[in-house]
């Protein structure tokens, strides 16, 4: 697994890394979305897909090729790459979403992997068993154990055959997050290499974002951390943001396909109907020259590529958006404002947070100034570092904590921010307390920040603090220690 897969930067959970697919002699930066090519349906040519959009890395059907009078031995005398004319790498699916969708399909994950094999699948999958959400856990788990056996198939298969190819190892397990973890952690045991975390579209289709955060850091969990991560089905472009904060890795879209034979415009804030659009909020070159008019009064066919194609560029912009937030080390912000487009990934934010630790393991020690741009923010993976930090640290006298300047009538005077609290006023140029906060801050900082002044209380017992505030609400000051002595600022 470390042989294949090397993270470069990391931000939250989100991570920039390098999947090397040995097959094809190729290495894909992550996060990746790959785009999902019906092998029947072509609505952007594979060979644009690399030219226009970059696109290193997609997926097709192997099932589908499987099935086809018409494709079968084509692709098995030609290979899928030559197919498909791709010059990147190739994942190939199972047939496990036919199997989610039609209860039963005619092969087996021995038969399915010789085949992508044979076809030059680079990236090749086992028939795991996708299992709904909300489903009783003897059926979960149940599923889940047919999975495993199939892994350990999988894991065979792999062995024998005389090929480079990648084998992915899925996790499932329903919302039942103990299973989740369990077959995380089983999956990271076998030999083989990518972990999709599947069964999740069902969640996404309902907007259940919250959901989703919890089984994906439930399957994170379970998984080391040179183990790449693909989201099954997860493309639209407002979840993207949040999905890699999580610490998945890659991605497989249909979405820009599906949605454009329904008229359905994408935006990183939602989807729009192209009925609705008086004008395009886009600058990408579909957009740029044409208007909505226009698009309306297309054929069928056309309308259906053009829009296809700006699902696809507003895609692939958010992804590099993504990127460019890890490097800077400012992930947390781009989801807080992608957030704000949906009641519902507003939920999935706000879970986000219920993992903190596990957020805070990977998030950088060091990096650009924290905008403290929301009350969500007070969960952040770096205000829970600083105060455990502060259980640790000593000071012994009169202590003023003050959110003015030095007072030479105490030993000491440390600086208060919300939401972080207290810290030594040396500490004041350092990450993460050079944070830009608002004017108005909201009541949930101020509670914070009275914790980080309880959690150093508690460390140093015997030390006098007096907390000098500006305006501090009533729900912050009941919750410091009856010890600490407080006046206003005026």
């Amino acid at each position: 697994m470390g042989e294949i897969f090397e993270v470069r930067s990391f931000d939250a959970a989100g991570r920039i890394g390098e999947l090397t697919v040995p097959r094809a002699g190729l290495t894909v930066e992550t996060p990746a979305l790959l785009p999902v090519v019906n092998p029947h349906i072509g609505t952007i040519d594979p060979a644009d897909l690399a030219s226009e959009f970059g696109v290193e890395m997609l997926i097709t059907n192997s099932y589908i090729l499987n099935r086809s009078d018409d494709l079968r031995d084509r692709v098995l005398s030609e290979g899928v790459h030559t197919l498909l004319d791709f010059p990147g790498v190739i994942m190939t699916d199972s047939g496990s979403f036919q199997l989610a969708e039609y209860g039963d399909i005619e092969v087996t994950t021995e038969e399915i992997l010789q085949f992508q094999r044979d076809i030059g699948s680079d990236i090749g999958t086992p028939v795991d068993i996708p299992t709904p959400p909300d489903v009783s856990r003897a059926q979960a788990n149940e599923e889940l154990q047919t999975t495993q056996e199939r892994l350990k198939t999988a894991e065979r298969v792999g062995q024998k055959m005389d090929s480079e190819m990648l084998i992915t190892a899925p996790v499932q397990g329903s919302t039942q997050l103990d299973l989740r973890e369990q077959a995380a952690r089983h999956a990271y045991q076998t030999k083989l290499d990518v972990y999709p975390v599947g069964g999740v579209v069902p969640l996404l289709n309902a907007y259940r974002y919250a959901d989703m955060v919890d089984v994906v850091a439930a399957a994170k969990r379970g998984l080391g951390v040179d183990a790449p991560v693909h989201l099954f089905g997860a493309g639209h472009p407002m979840m993207l943001a949040l999905a890699v904060a999580l610490g998945c890795d890659v991605f497989d879209s249909a979405a820009y396909a599906i949605y454009a034979r329904d008229d359905r415009y994408l935006t990183v804030r939602g989807t729009e109907h192209l009925d609705d659009l008086a004008y395009f909020p886009c600058s990408c070159s579909i957009c740029t020259n044409h208007t909505p008019d226009e698009i309306r009064r297309c054929d069928d066919e056309t309308r259906e590529e053009l829009l296809a194609r700006h699902n696809l560029h507003v895609t692939f912009a958010e992804l590099r958006r993504v990127k460019q937030a890890i490097r800077r080390g400012n992930l947390l912000e781009l989801v807080d404002a992608r957030a704000r487009g949906h009641p519902k990934l507003l939920d999935g934010y706000r879970t986000l947070f219920d993992h903190s630790e596990q957020l805070e393991r990977s998030d950088p020690v060091s990096k650009d100034a924290v905008f403290h741009v929301s009350s969500e923010c007070v969960r952040r993976p770096e205000v829970m570092r600083h105060h455990s930090r502060l259980e640790r640290l000593s000071v012994d006298g009169d202590v003023l904590l003050s959110e003015g300047g030095v007072n030479e009538a105490f030993d000491e005077t440390w600086r208060v921010v919300p939401p972080f609290g207290p810290f030594p006023r040396s500490l004041s140029e350092t990450y993460p307390l050079t944070v830009e906060v608002p004017e108005r801050m909201s009541r949930k900082s101020y509670e914070m920040a009275a914790d980080g002044i309880r959690a150093l209380v508690e460390t140093n017992p015997d030390t006098s603090f007096t907390l000098a505030h500006r305006e501090w609400p009533k729900s912050a000051l009941t919750r410091l220690p009856n010890a600490v002595a407080v006046t206003e600022l005026s």
